[in-house]
């Protein structure tokens, strides 16, 4: 039996793949190894991993996550998934290489992740070649979940929300500015807080205008900061995949069209996307 997992900073999809083909597919939280130490992710995956999931019988981990671009990264969170799956070779990836692999296949093109954070790249059809940083959540990612309610929270703080909005934010979380500082700057996992506050921009349209407006904006400076710093970008289609790209897709592609880019794959999860790309990959091996 062999797993599939893609893991962002908030959350990680997994399928496991038997003998058979069957796929079951579960949900833990996700793994940054900026943010998550080995005995954090050992601890969380002992306690969240489905309850019959025969461990000892699992003979591969394909795991592909947020934050796992350098080597050291990559080691940090294999030592962890091998201290839980005893018996299985594990492969660690980045996710951005799982995106790419699940919205391109075997052919070249740009790829991008819009989730909790933001990546970037060109894949030439069986590695990322080219990637700019996203800066994380401090220094960058332009576009993402963080980005978006960094972006409402500064508002929020400074009083510049129109009434309607901030009336509905205190109805909500009950949140003080003292508060959010709190959480921002004294609390561990700062960039899920940020993220998290995305999905009042989606889910409440209280002000159509503001929000449209605060998301607009960030994708606006993804694409001057990052996507168009790619040379010849122009001559790719943009694909991308993540909960924020989906959801906000209506605005994202407007942008995308603005800057000289045709719209290709826009998708919530690589997941089914990644299963299938291995599946490939084993039938060729055999």
């Amino acid at each position: 039996m062999i797993i599939i997992a893609d893991g962002g900073s908030t959350k990680t999809n997994w399928c496991l793949l038997n003998d058979e083909g069957k796929k079951v597919y579960f949900n833990t939280e996700g793994y940054n190894p900026y943010f998550s130490s080995i005995e954090y992710i050992i601890n969380s995956l002992n306690e969240s991993l489905p309850a019959d999931l025969e461990k000892d019988k699992i003979t591969e981990v394909n795991y592909y996550g947020a934050g796992c671009s350098t080597q050291e990264k990559r080691d940090q969170v294999k030592q962890a998934m091998s201290a839980v799956f005893t018996k299985a070779q594990v492969n660690i990836g980045h996710d951005l290489l799982a995106a790419a692999r699940a919205l391109l296949g075997r052919n070249a093109g740009f790829a991008a992740i819009l989730g909790t954070g933001t990546n970037t790249c060109i894949y030439d059809g069986k590695e990322i070649v080219q990637n700019i940083d996203s800066g994380a959540y401090i220094l960058g990612d332009e576009g993402s979940g963080c980005h978006i309610g960094k972006k409402l929270l500064t508002d929020y703080i400074r009083g510049y929300m129109p009434e309607v909005v901030r009336a509905l934010f205190w109805e909500t979380y009950q949140l003080t500015p003292d508060d959010v500082n709190e959480e921002v700057y004294t609390k561990p996992l700062a960039n899920r807080f940020c993220a998290s506050f995305s999905k009042f921009v989606y889910d409440n349209n209280v002000h159509i205008e503001y929000s449209r407006n605060l998301v607009r904006t960030s994708f606006e400076d993804f694409f001057k900061n990052l996507v168009t710093h790619y040379p010849d970008y122009q001559k790719y289609t943009f694909n991308c995949i993540g909960s924020v790209g989906y959801n906000f897709r209506n605005v994202l592609e407007e942008v995308c069209v603005e800057n000289g880019m045709q719209v290709g794959n826009i998708i919530r999860s690589p997941i089914d996307s990644l299963v299938k790309f291995h599946q490939e990959l084993a039938a060729e091996v055999k």
